[in-house]
């Protein structure tokens, strides 16, 4: 049996939204996202992350009902840049969260893998993760908690 071609990053990810102009404002204007393409009629618009050659985002209009999924991605940065998110997020007007969905200052550390983290909601109530893989050796015993506590380790 031949193996699989490694796989070595998500190129593209699409998620439904309600609201297409407010999730296309959210998605440039707050997080600083290149709107790559838009077709009203369609009801699409699609981002480039870190440019053409590394990834996209697609936003779809969609209808609401009672029952919509919320879903979840995560968008890797530099540690430099995750420390930077949570500042960043309220100086625009989004709320940074922790791994539990609670408002934090500073990101936070699962300590298993380890990933500096930081959370936020789109407009839509989907789950946006900013992480950076960290260098150091896993720790589980960590659990997950605030980056300051990891660094007193």
């Amino acid at each position: 049996m031949t193996s699989f071609p490694q796989i070595d990053a998500v190129y593209e990810t699409h998620l439904p939204v309600r609201d297409l102009d407010r999730a296309v404002e959210f998605y440039h204007d707050t997080l600083g996202l290149e709107l790559a393409y838009r077709q009203e009629a369609r009801g699409m618009a699609f981002f480039w992350i870190g440019g053409q050659q590394t990834g996209m985002l697609g936003l779809w209009q969609a209808g609401s009902a009672p029952m919509r999924m919320v879903l979840h991605m995560a968008f890797r940065l530099g540690q430099e840049a995750v420390l930077a998110v949570p500042a960043e997020l309220k100086a625009k007007g989004a709320e940074p969260l922790g791994f539990e969905g609670e408002p934090v200052r500073e990101p936070v550390v699962i300590g298993w893998m380890p990933a500096l983290t930081v959370y936020c909601k789109d407009p839509d109530g989907h789950s946006i993760e900013f992480l950076c893989p960290l260098p150091d050796a896993p720790d589980p015993d960590f659990g997950i908690g605030p980056w300051s506590r990891w660094l007193q380790r």
